[in-house]
């Protein structure tokens, strides 16, 4: 028996004043929108060759599953990049494939729809229908995403499917009370529809939790992963790709974003903070007492928003 998955990036092309606007000087950040383009650009490579090193990760696994179980199915995996509109298709391939031949097909399609998650339904459809198994969607601008988290999500999939029986979810949130990483079985009971396009402030990630909970649909969580909006996102961003680049020394199983940290070097990219010339504020600290005589805090009350 064959089986085949998806791994599914949502992008747009990489062109100036397009993408990652937040960074721009005319949004309030520190770039041209040119050089936000450039960063997107690395981070959409980046993360190309990071599906790619866990598809092969998947494959590896299938491997050594059919060596134990003969009888257990054939997996296969594929990578689906999808833009908007149709005409910008062939931007995304040359953009993709002009750092030379990569070691895997990719699939490329557009998306559609009046909603973001109108788009984000009917890219999973059409997928679904070429017989896919599953899908794991991920964002083009999350350079850190780790590795382990497409192999694991994929690994709940098969899990919900083929051992509970029953079709499931699994997500990953980002910073800002949204996802990282969002996937289901072909017949999970749920849609992207009121998630990312809503008028009451809820935020995605909660949005999928209401759906799971009205649909009892079996999930799981994986940790959260920092995207890149902001400049603060991306000062994050560098100072956990630079931790990555030395730790993979001597950590097997980590991928790390040379190209983002390619492009962050040549400008000379550091993350800072403030100094701070202040003890440390906790009460205490610096003495020898042990709190017994502190005054008890109560809760306040609040209208129930943060």
């Amino acid at each position: 028996m064959k089986k085949k998955y998806a791994i599914l990036i949502f992008s747009k092309p990489p062109i100036p004043g397009l993408v990652k606007t937040r960074m721009t000087i005319e949004r309030g950040g520190g770039f041209t929108q040119e050089q936000a383009a450039q960063f997107f650009k690395c981070s959409l490579w980046d993360v190309t060759e990071l599906a790619m090193w866990c598809m092969d990760d998947l494959e590896a696994l299938n491997k050594e599953e059919r060596e134990n179980d003969p009888g257990a199915p054939e997996r296969s995996y594929d990578l689906f990049i999808s833009t908007t509109p149709e005409k910008n298709v062939e931007l995304m391939k040359e953009t993709i494939e002009v750092i030379g031949e990569w070691p895997r097909p990719i699939h490329y399609m557009f998306d559609t729809g009046a909603t973001f998650d109108d788009h984000f339904d009917n890219a999973f459809k059409e997928i679904f229908d070429q017989g896919y198994e599953a899908i794991v969607s991920i964002g083009a601008d999350i350079p850190t995403l780790p590795r382990a988290h497409v192999t694991l999500a994929f690994q709940w999939l098969i899990y919900f499917s083929e051992v509970l029986g029953t079709p499931g979810f699994v997500q990953a949130p980002c910073q800002e009370c949204g996802t990282s990483l969002v996937g289901f079985n072909f017949d999970t009971p749920i849609n992207h529809q009121s998630i990312y396009y809503n008028m009451t402030g809820r935020p995605a990630l909660d949005g999928y939790v209401e759906k799971l909970v009205e649909g009892n649909i079996p999930n799981a969580y994986l940790s959260p992963v920092a995207d890149v909006d902001e400049m603060e996102d991306l000062a994050h961003c560098l100072s956990c790709a630079r931790a990555l680049r030395v730790a993979s020394e001597f950590q097997t199983g980590i991928y790390v974003p040379k190209r983002v940290l390619q492009w962050a070097d040549l400008l000379g990219l550091r993350a800072t903070t403030p100094p701070n010339t202040n003890h440390d504020p906790r009460q205490y600290f610096d003495e020898e007492e042990d709190g017994a005589d502190a005054p008890v805090l109560e809760p306040e009350e609040t209208e129930g928003h943060l």
